[in-house]
């Protein structure tokens, strides 16, 4: 078996500011494995916050690349593929993308979708939200009102202004222009619990269905005196990083946020839901700005989520693979086998 990759420029259609940052455009690195002519496909794009350039994710692949010439066949790769984590713990987004590719490869060659080799419920379509930024009022209404007639029923707002009126402000304005839409919240932890409490109890006005992450990751009380406090969901987001974070949260959460690019991949995204399921949990399947490359991977897994945030690759300018839709507001089973999209010019 062979491991490849080749790096490729993606930008987005617009800046997207978060509490933290703000990001204009990234890298992505895409991984073909390929075993006697058939290729499996995964992706990771570069991530400041994660420590991750395009020189750190193609020194991790030389580790990679090592790790599948060990073997002789993909199947014993997925059987292998804790061991890849535990090797790249460091790049773990790394370990998802080699992660995805197996299960493409091995899907591809079974001839069926990814979703059965997961052992997923069939899925055909999906609604996703769309993500809107740190913007004015006026700006945030006027996005949701596109959405609204473009199809979509669920938008996610970024939150974590320095003054927390803005916040409100935007939501308020979200809701009037949008007043079916189900709202998911995302400060990204820039609260402190006084302020999480006092801000998320004066927007539970504009039914909220979830709020992710409201105070900073590491600080387990105040993430339980929040989800205490408030009357919608409160989901473990950076503080769910990896399975082995799981057990570290604090009882009575709405749900946990898994993103493949941080777990490790589709197998330890299995666990985790394997986790969240008998404690009553709700699952959100969240995603970096990338391709359809990348959120189809994650999609797969839809039968088991609960809220539904894979709207990467409709943030770019210019989503360089195909098959997977969205632009609508609907996920949509690819046809062909393993993920199903394919790189637009490709045969």
């Amino acid at each position: 078996m062979r491991l490849d990759h080749r790096v490729a420029r993606l930008r987005l259609a617009e800046p997207l500011r978060i509490s933290r940052a703000a990001m204009t455009e990234r890298d992505a690195v895409w991984v073909t494995l390929s075993h006697q002519g058939i290729r499996g496909r995964g992706e990771v794009v570069t991530s400041p916050r994660l420590g991750l350039d395009v020189a750190a994710i193609e020194r991790a692949l030389v580790t990679a690349a090592s790790w599948v010439g060990a073997e002789s066949h993909p199947a014993g790769l997925r059987k292998r593929l804790p061991e890849l984590r535990n090797r790249l713990a460091h790049a773990l987004p790394v370990a998802a993308a080699v992660d995805a590719a197996v299960h493409d490869l091995l899907a591809v060659e079974a001839g069926v979708p990814l979703h059965e080799v997961l052992g997923m419920p069939v899925w055909d379509r999906v609604p996703t939200a769309y993500t809107v930024g740190i913007v004015a009022p006026d700006t945030a209404a006027r996005c949701a009102r596109q959405l609204m007639r473009r199809g979509f029923t669920t938008i996610k707002v970024k939150l974590g202004a320095p003054d927390p009126a803005d916040d409100i402000g935007r939501v308020e304005a979200i809701r009037a222009a949008a007043p079916a839409a189900a709202l998911l919240l995302d400060p990204n932890g820039a609260w402190d619990a006084r302020t999480a409490i006092d801000v998320l109890t004066r927007l539970a006005e504009f039914g909220v269905a979830a709020v992710e992450q409201p105070v900073p990751a590491g600080f387990p009380d105040d993430l339980a005196t929040v989800s205490n406090s408030v009357p919608m969901p409160v989901i473990a987001d950076e503080d769910a990083g990896t399975r082995s974070d799981l057990d570290a949260l604090p009882g009575g959460l709405g749900g946990i946020n898994i993103k493949l690019a941080e777990c490790g991949g589709l197998d330890a995204a299995l666990s985790m839901i394997d986790w969240a399921r008998p404690r009553g949990v709700g699952v959100m399947l969240g995603c970096q700005a990338s391709t359809s490359l990348s959120i189809a991977a994650a999609a797969h897994l839809t039968g088991a989520a609960r809220w539904v945030d894979l709207d990467g690759h409709l943030l770019l300018a210019e989503d360089p693979w195909t098959g997977l839709g969205g632009a609508d507001g609907l996920l949509r089973r690819p046809g062909a086998p393993g993920l199903g999209v394919r790189c637009r010019g490709e045969s």
